[in-house]
């Protein structure tokens, strides 16, 4: 299979062109979410970030399997071993089954992504069941050396590792300056070295997410679960690992050092990170009061929102910029964004209304090579809305009668945009006609413009005008043409 694609690779910090091990299949792993909370803007960005690759991988003919896990063991503060996990906690305080709260969570985070069109992953395995795996891959890093047993718990030796191979390629850091920003942490003691990791921890006795081991009865480290889950279901070398830029210290260089620890190989490929979200400015934090989770997006109860933002709008924001740029989200710019969405769309309608000439005045592949050129260019997005845009404007003046286009050019447009627009880029028409639940619509309307035409016809304009006056009152817009009529959603 012949790409072009040129995706940005971490590890070696340049774009390079992708070529699967064993094309057309791709392997391709996510980090996923923590379930322990609402889904948030931070859940957003990375969930639209690799539907936009898998999906577009898939319109290469690529057979993708899309690995995205769930983090439901409970999850450590990231700066330190010690603590109980948020999963038990919140169990503890609720009187609740620790699966209980993250089945809860799970199921809105799902509902969640559904909204914001992400496409459900090929697997997703939840660490929780696969626990056996783990304790598998802590065998083997002992057995290879590069791991140490101390009161019950396992820790990675990180200094005998990066004797024999380099721990700290991907962030791009080396020991001495992890030694030197490493802050110590009470109830460490059992550590060689404070920048040691764990990969089993025994349970204190209030710990309610537990398992038995050949060490303890206790729980995985946080970076074991992706190595052990990346392999069963990918194999020790695979194509893709993503996740958010937050995650490549300590997270993915974990997991790359478990990963050659135990197998003597870096698992993937490429490393493809998506940046942050800031809001107005800050990153988000509950500290500063602009925690925004997407239930309150999608329903304009949070104080920093002057009004609900729909689920498209904030997909369509998203990718508005590069994957690899800092993403802001302010009033003004998903106000924007909601806008732009709407012209979109409203073009995108008016393409299925089109009439064909005899000859085309437009050159119709102008469309799918800059579209191609844009998404290959490491996925931009941002390019290729902006590439949309234009040609929206030539699909109005295709309408107006300034351009034409023939009937083979029309259907062949209408195939390429419903690919970009909603295969690719995963958008929808939030105010279509079929949409929320507005399939009776059409008939409907029709039914009336024809009883308006007819009135036209035997010049009874006051019921003409009265037809258009209450269709616009309940949000519909009729727009008179020279040969009919066209009706939009507003």
């Amino acid at each position: 299979m012949e790409s072009k694609l040129m995706l940005y690779n971490t590890m070696t910090r340049r774009k390079e062109e992708f070529v699967p091990y064993n094309p057309p299949h791709v392997g391709m792993y996510v980090c996923g979410p923590t379930v322990y909370g609402d889904p948030h803007l931070g859940h957003a960005r990375p969930a639209i970030t690799f539907d936009l690759l898998f999906r577009y991988l898939r319109s290469l003919d690529y057979k993708v399997r899309y690995v995205r896990n769930i983090t439901d063991v409970g999850h450590l503060e990231h700066d330190a071993d010690e603590g109980e996990d948020k999963i038990s906690k919140k169990a503890r305080l609720e009187k609740l089954e620790p699966m209980e709260v993250a089945h809860y969570y799970t199921e809105r985070y799902h509902a969640a992504m559904t909204e914001l069109g992400v496409l459900s992953p090929s697997i997703e395995p939840h660490a929780s069941g696969h626990i056996i795996e783990q304790i598998e891959l802590v065998k083997k890093i002992l057995d290879e050396g590069f791991a140490y047993e101390s009161n019950g718990s396992v820790y990675f030796d990180v200094e005998k590792y990066n004797a024999a191979h380099r721990y700290g390629k991907l962030s791009g850091r080396n020991l001495d300056d992890i030694v030197a920003n490493t802050r110590a942490l009470d109830g460490q003691d059992d550590k060689r070295h404070s920048y040691d990791f764990a990969l089993w921890k025994k349970a204190a006795p209030e710990h309610i997410m537990r398992w038995p081991s050949p060490w303890s009865d206790g729980f995985p480290g946080w970076h074991m679960e992706c190595t052990a889950m990346s392999t069963k279901y990918l194999g020790e070398k695979f194509d893709i690992h993503g996740g958010g830029m937050d995650l490549m210290f300590p997270h993915h260089e974990c997991e790359i050092a478990q990963s050659t620890a135990a197998h003597g190989t870096d698992s993937a490929r490429y490393w493809v990170h998506n940046n942050m979200v800031t809001i107005n400015g800050q990153k988000m934090g509950k500290s500063l009061g602009n925690f925004i989770t997407l239930e309150e997006l999608f329903t304009g109860k949070h104080a920093l929102l002057e009004q609900a933002y729909s689920p498209m709008t904030i997909r369509f924001f998203i990718l508005q910029a590069q994957y690899r740029s800092t993403l802001d989200f302010s009033n003004e710019a998903l106000q924007a964004a909601a806008k732009g969405l709407d012209r979109l769309m409203k073009g995108v309608e008016t393409l299925g209304k089109l009439k064909a000439s005899a000859t085309s005045s437009v050159d119709i592949n102008d469309l799918w090579s800059r579209y191609t050129e844009a998404m290959n260019d490491d996925l931009n997005s941002p390019i290729v809305i902006s590439v949309l845009f234009d040609w929206v404007r030539i699909i109005n003046q295709i309408n107006d009668g300034a351009q034409t286009i023939s009937e083979s050019d029309l259907a062949e447009l209408r195939r390429m945009v419903n690919v970009i627009v909603f295969d690719v880029l995963g958008l929808r028409d939030e105010k279509s006609a079929g949409a929320a639940g507005n399939d009776k619509v059409t008939p409907l309307v029709e039914m009336l413009l024809e009883m308006r035409a007819k009135a036209k016809a035997e010049k009874n304009w006051a019921l003409s005008d009265e037809i258009r006056d209450k269709l616009t009152a309940i949000g519909i817009r009729v727009k008179d043409r020279k040969d009919g009529c066209d009706w939009e959603i507003e």
